[in-house]
């Protein structure tokens, strides 16, 4: 397939793209800088629509554009950053999509369209929950669909597991150091992926035509904050016997603790699993045994 990808530096991105040329794969990168190598394409998603010649014989879109979620502080100016970020880049690359009748677009989301679940398992078919986050990724979401009738999915993915930034970015020195701990009562869900997993699921959508809509990009074992805590505290061979209070991390961050902290969601892969997805990295122990080991 001809692939075009737009959020190539992140990342997911910078995993995806050997791993789709590894397969055969063609892939051009749209980068917002003055292109630099042959395979890159230079666009401005705040300026106006790409160059449609880009998407000339494109079997498929992939947009895995967005800042960091929790790069900072959700102030307000922080919020627009988020949703510009993710709402416009996709709203101009649906409309190419649809104006150039590529078949697919592969878009990105988070589990976090679902809001707080508590201890329920989520499928895809659950409706979106409250909160920040769930209506940026309503929106985003939404951003995406005007690309019908092309083939739209949308990637739900929940926090990834790497050797290097992702889930444990922040994690690792803090439990390297025995600073690590469980947070609040612990029973929030994380619901995590592998970065193996993500981008094997990510190029197992993009050859299952038969799979559109929203897709879970998790493992099909999430875990409680409790749980995670103990498996990342063993992988280290550190131990984690600290409590971070609630109450402490609500008062210092405010709504971005509540929904991305505090909260969590037990997702759950429905739809991989009903095509036959078979997960390298299924239960959360051997996921950061190899991510730490790395």
């Amino acid at each position: 397939m001809r692939v075009v990808l737009a959020g190539s530096s992140g990342l997911i991105g910078s995993h995806l793209v050997p791993a789709l040329r590894q397969q055969g794969h063609e892939v051009l990168r749209l980068v917002r800088r003055e292109p630099q190598a042959p395979d890159e394409r230079g666009w401005d998603p705040y300026g106006g629509r790409p160059d449609d010649r880009v998407l000339d014989g494109a079997d498929a879109v992939i947009n895995l554009c967005g800042a960091p979620i929790g790069g900072g502080l959700w102030t307000e100016q922080r919020r627009k950053e988020l949703s510009r970020s993710r709402v416009t880049p996709t709203t101009v690359l649906a409309e190419a999509v649809r104006r150039n009748g590529v078949p697919t677009l592969l878009n990105a989301s988070a589990t976090g369209f679902y809001g707080d679940t508590g201890r329920g398992v989520v499928t895809e078919s659950a409706g979106p929950g409250n909160g920040f986050l769930a209506e940026l990724c309503r929106r985003w979401e939404a951003a995406a669909e005007t690309a019908s009738p092309s083939r739209v999915v949308l990637l739900r993915t929940g926090p990834v597991i790497s050797p290097s930034g992702g889930l444990l970015g922040p994690l690792k020195p803090l439990f390297s150091l025995m600073l690590g701990g469980r947070i609040g009562d612990g029973t929030q869900y994380v619901p995590w992926i592998s970065l193996d997993d993500e981008t094997a699921a990510i190029r197992f959508v993009l050859e299952n035509p038969r799979i559109s809509g929203p897709v879970n990009l998790t493992a099909p074992e999430p875990v409680s904050n409790a749980e995670f805590t103990r498996a990342l505290a063993e992988a280290l061979g550190r131990p984690a016997p600290w409590v971070v209070p609630a109450f402490l991390l609500r008062t210092a961050l405010g709504d971005l603790a509540r929904e991305m902290i505090l909260s969590g969601q037990r997702a759950v892969p429905a739809v991989l699993e009903e095509h036959g997805f078979v997960f390298r990295h299924p239960r959360v122990r051997a996921a950061l045994g190899a991510a730490v080991s790395a």
